[in-house]
C-alpha cells in the first residue's frame, strides 16, 4: 500500500486543521496517511513512507520553528544517506500577514520546497484547475488565511481547507504511480 506521511505544526489548530484535510485527500485515494506533528516524526517514518507533505504556519516568512527543527534533525541525515531520493513531496501553509495569500506563505512553501529538491524528492504543484484554487491556491500548494486584513485571528474558511484534500489526492496518486520505480541510483 502506498504511505503519505502528512508532517505539521499549529499553534491555533488552523494548520491541523488544513493537515486533516490533506489526510482526508489521501485517503480518498486508497493509499494511507500518516498524520503526524512536526516534533514527533521521527527518520523512519520518513524512509518508510513513499510521499512527504509538509504543512506550516507562516512566521515572519518562514516556516514554523518546529518545522525548520524537523528539516534540520531530520532530513538532512537522510540527505547524507540519499535516503529520500525519488520519494514524492508536496507542501501546504497557513498565514495571517498582510497580503492576499497571507503575509509570507509563498516564501514559506519555498522554503520547504527548496527542503524537497534539495533532498531529490519529486516535487507536485498545485494545477490552478483544483477544485476551489481560488479560495486557497497557489501554484506551490494550498493556503489558508488565518485572519482578517485587518490582522485578527479567525478560523481558516472551509473552502481554503478543502483545496487541501485535493492536493492530498494529487500527491497520493503520483506516489501510486511511482513506487517501486527507482528514478535515480548511484549503482
Amino acid at each position: 500500500m502506498t504511505t503519505v506521511l502528512i508532517v505539521y505544526a499549529t499553534t491555533y489548530g488552523n494548520t491541523k486543521k488544513l493537515a486533516e484535510q490533506v489526510e482526508a485527500g489521501v485517503r480518498s485515494t486508497g493509499a494511507a496517511a500518516v498524520l503526524k506533528t512536526a516534533d514527533t516524526v521521527t527518520s523512519l517514518d520518513c524512509t518508510a513512507a513513499d510521499a512527504i507533505i509538509i504543512g506550516s504556519p507562516v512566521h515572519m516568512g518562514s516556516p514554523d520553528w518546529r518545522v525548520k527543527k524537523f528539516i534540520d534533525d531530520i532530513t538532512s541525515g537522510l540527505w547524507m544517506k540519499d535516503a529520500l531520493i525519488g520519494k514524492v513531496a508536496g507542501v501546504f501553509c497557513t498565514g495571517s500577514g498582510f497580503g492576499g495569500a497571507g503575509g509570507g506563505c509563498e516564501l514559506t512553501m519555498l522554503g520547504m520546497l527548496n527542503n524537497f529538491a534539495g533532498l531529490g524528492m519529486v516535487i507536485v504543484p498545485l494545477p490552478k484547475n483544483t477544485p476551489g484554487y481560488k479560495h486557497g491556491g497557489l501554484h506551490w500548494g494550498p493556503y489558508a488565511r488565518s485572519a482578517t486584513p485587518d490582522m485578527q485571528n479567525v478560523p481558516i474558511s472551509d473552502e481554503a481547507a478543502r483545496v487541501g484534500f485535493y492536493h492530498g489526492a494529487n500527491i497520493a496518486r503520483v506516489a501510486k504511480e511511482l513506487k517501486g520505480k527507482q528514478l535515480l541510483t548511484n549503482k
